[in-house]
């Protein structure tokens, strides 16, 4: 009985391969590090700078002088507005990709902060709104997009009304060529924020990984930035659909394609694609119907190559760069996503939970912190479903584990699928029929672990939201163990649940048992809410049985795959660079072989050309590097397979060495549970405060509903205005930097 209660994952002794290269960051000089971060800080600000002066006619000069300079270059004028406004994003790209491979971020010890004080990511300046929790850094950002439409289209109206006096437009025509010059403004300022909407959803994008931006946190600026370019966009055409009808011409003109100038066909039916996106993504559609708005969503192909069509090459180049990451990233996932993954061994839990374990190469790099995407073909072939990585990187060098929720359809079938197999293999010990074919994406998540750089941290959590948490769990207690780089020394855990059943989840924990040596250097407190019950059940502490399914699925003898997230750095480098220059060298042979020998002039036509040279970029230079790539990694697991079977026939007993040992406690044994009440964050906030001490930085980690983060952040960012402004003698000064681990897509 022993056996069947031990955890899906054991300990291992493997070395965290996210240590690899850690040393590096010395091998450059810091003046080195200072030049790449004033290269990067100088071309981003310069950029951000002449998007945002655009409007004016000092900045319009300097764009007409870009213009006819490299106007006779084998580009034209189209490679001088890319060079412009889309090939910063690229130069930055590269830029953070020497950063990134030179100086790693994942220094644990280097990441403690260095000072008591406010930290503009992790102070809530926002509780409360449609944006939900938005800290200081988010603030900003959302003003400054405001202040840029705000003022962009204040200076065009105010330009517009000046060039009706200016041209002498006639009386009678004098409304409708307001609205068309309106609506023309609209559709640039859109062009510009759609440059920012798709570098969000790159989830494996250098620039993500270079401002430590998780792609969960991402999607939330790539849901504002959708909201802020469909509307534009949506008024752009409503300006011109009212000139229209009031010119009388309404039908002819939506149906119009011409050869030189805007084709308005295209741009309609890229503008229905938007909306369909844009209605369905709505909060209370997407929660009812997420299939409805994740197979709508599928449509921003169309979106993307009719507004190319739409405002041909010149002016679509304008978003090219952030589109062109985009195709970059999405290619990279369909390689990585193409490969079924091995199930080593699943579990339904009693309380409605399933847990998934999943083999992974050795070499494959991730934190406590990570989360992939979920594929299962039996189910949907469309469908893939981000979930929080339950295990840290140091329980298994070959497994990863995640904790599903059943919530939904999808999820219930799942679970069927394994009691399902479960059942039959009851029957018959020597069936293990494959059930499932999953294909895993990811893992994504933060750049470097900075849960880790904390001495004292608070992780809150709702539900299913404690599986990220019982990652970071395990991590910290592995590191003390080892004797490896570790801050935290003081955590507590406030879990809120709504039935007892769901604390069995604690058991999930690989390293569930704490020696004498972690118990003294670590101390940890697990409060546990069972807020619909107001007694504890008779059964209390009994685990349930797992119903685990070890084994069930056709082994295919493949791990995921590091092609994705936080791959080799320097085969991501290689893919860029070689996709890059396959587009840009697509584009002049086009340009100096068909284009201008053959005098092709549709707008419409030379935007479709424009976007084929970026597919070619990316599929045959850019295929060819992942090809190489992806052969690289199967030798590397071919070795791996060789290192672990020799260190399993030199060690058989390796992952039960420590069966005999007494362990001090247990996570399960930390834990204090109070019953039909919710916790109260003023009062233990405080009292983890005077625990930690009068002055000391407090991480606060939160994972659950919305609710749950808005009360947490609340509570945040009253203790550190109380801090700053001095109300009491008596009030702490602890500063607590809230931190948001929830993806809600």
């Amino acid at each position: 009985m022993a056996q069947e209660r031990e955890p899906l994952l054991r300990q291992q002794n493997g070395a965290n391969v996210a240590a690899k290269g850690s040393s590096s960051g010395g091998a450059l000089p810091s003046l080195a590090r200072t030049v790449l971060k004033f290269l990067m800080w100088a071309v981003f600000l310069t950029w951000a700078a002449g998007i945002f002066l655009f409007p004016t006619k000092p900045a319009q000069a300097v764009f007409r002088n870009l213009i006819g300079l490299v106007r006779d270059s084998p580009l034209g004028i189209t490679g001088s507005i890319f060079l412009a406004f889309s090939a910063p994003i690229l130069i930055i790209s590269v830029l953070a990709y020497v950063y990134i491979s030179f100086f790693p971020t994942d220094h644990v010890e280097n990441k403690k902060l260095r000072s008591l004080s406010f930290r503009l990511w992790t102070f809530p300046v926002l509780v409360d709104g449609p944006f939900g929790v938005v800290s200081a850094v988010e603030f900003i950002g959302i003003v400054l997009f405001i202040v840029y439409v705000v003022y962009s289209m204040t200076y065009y109206a105010v330009e517009t009304v000046s060039l009706v006096s200016e041209i002498h437009v006639p009386e009678s025509f004098e409304s409708e060529f307001i609205l068309e010059v309106i609506g023309l403004r609209l559709g640039s300022v859109g062009l510009f924020c759609m440059l920012f909407l798709f570098l969000p959803v790159a989830r494996g994008s250098v620039l993500l990984r270079l401002i430590d931006i998780p792609f969960e946190h991402a999607t939330r600026y790539h849901v504002w930035l959708g909201h802020l370019t469909m509307a534009l966009f949506t008024l752009h055409g409503l300006f011109y659909v009212i000139a229209w009808s009031m010119e009388g011409c309404l039908i002819e003109k939506m149906v119009e394609w011409k050869k030189i100038g805007v084709a308005n066909l295209p741009g309609v039916i890229s503008l229905v694609a938007g909306l369909l996106m844009w209605v369905t993504s709505l909060h209370p559609v997407r929660k009812r119907f997420f299939e409805l708005f994740f197979y709508t969503h599928q449509l921003y192909v169309v979106f993307v190559v009719f507004l190319a069509l739409h405002v041909g090459d010149f002016v679509f180049s304008i978003s090219a760069g952030a589109v062109f990451l985009f195709m970059l990233d999405r290619f990279l996932r369909f390689w990585q996503s193409r490969a079924k993954v091995d199930i080593i061994a699943a579990a339904c839990r009693p309380c409605g939970t399933v847990e998934l374990v999943f083999s992974k190469p050795a070499s494959l790099r991730y934190n406590a912190l990570s989360f992939i995407f979920i594929q299962v073909r039996e189910l949907s072939f469309l469908q893939w479903h981000p979930f929080s990585v339950s295990s840290s990187p140091m329980d298994g060098r070959y497994h990863m584990s995640v904790l599903i929720k059943v919530l939904g359809t999808w999820t219930e079938k799942l679970r069927s699928i394994i009691t399902d197999v479960q059942e039959q293999n009851r029957g018959d010990s020597e069936s293990q029929s494959g059930r499932i074919t999953a294909c895993v994406e990811g893992p994504y998540g933060h750049e470097s672990p900075y849960h880790l750089m904390y001495e004292n941290l608070i992780l809150v959590a709702g539900g299913i939201g404690i599986s990220p948490f019982l990652a970071i769990l395990s991590d910290i207690i592995h590191r003390i163990d080892e004797g490896k780089p570790c801050m935290p020394k003081n955590v507590l855990v406030l879990w809120s649940v709504k039935q007892s059943k769901e604390l069995s989840l604690l058991s999930a924990v690989d390293a569930q048992t704490i020696s004498s040596s972690v118990s003294d250097k670590l101390r940890l407190d697990i409060q546990a809410f069972v807020t619909r019950e107001s007694v504890p059940p008779l059964e209390d502490g009994i685990a349930g049985d797992d119903q685990k399914v070890p084994g069930m699925f056709v082994k295919n003898g493949t791990t995921m795959s590091g092609l994705v997230g936080t791959g080799d750095n320097f085969w991501a480098a290689m893919y860029f660079v070689a996709s890059t220059l396959g587009f840009l060298l697509a584009y002049a042979l086009v340009q100096a072989y068909y284009v201008k020998p053959y005098n092709v002039v549709a707008w419409w036509y030379l935007g479709l050309l424009f976007v084929l040279c970026m597919v070619a970029g990316v599929a045959l230079p850019g295929g060819l590097v992942v090809l190489l790539w992806h052969l690289s990694e199967k030798r590397r697991l071919e070795d791996d397979r060789w290192d672990a079977a020799a260190a399993s026939q030199s060690s058989p007993r390796a992952t039960t060495s420590d069966d005999d040992a007494a362990p001090s406690a247990t996570v399960a044994g930390l834990r204090t549970t109070r019953y039909g009440c919710r916790p109260n964050f003023e009062a233990e906030f405080a009292a983890f405060a005077e625990r930690a001490g009068d002055a000391a930085d407090v991480g606060v980690l939160v994972c659950g509903p919305q609710g749950l983060q808005t009360s947490v952040a609340r509570e945040c960012r009253a203790r550190n205005l109380r801090r700053g402004a001095r109300m009491a003698k008596s009030a702490s000064r602890a500063v607590f930097h809230f931190n948001s681990h929830s993806f809600d897509l």
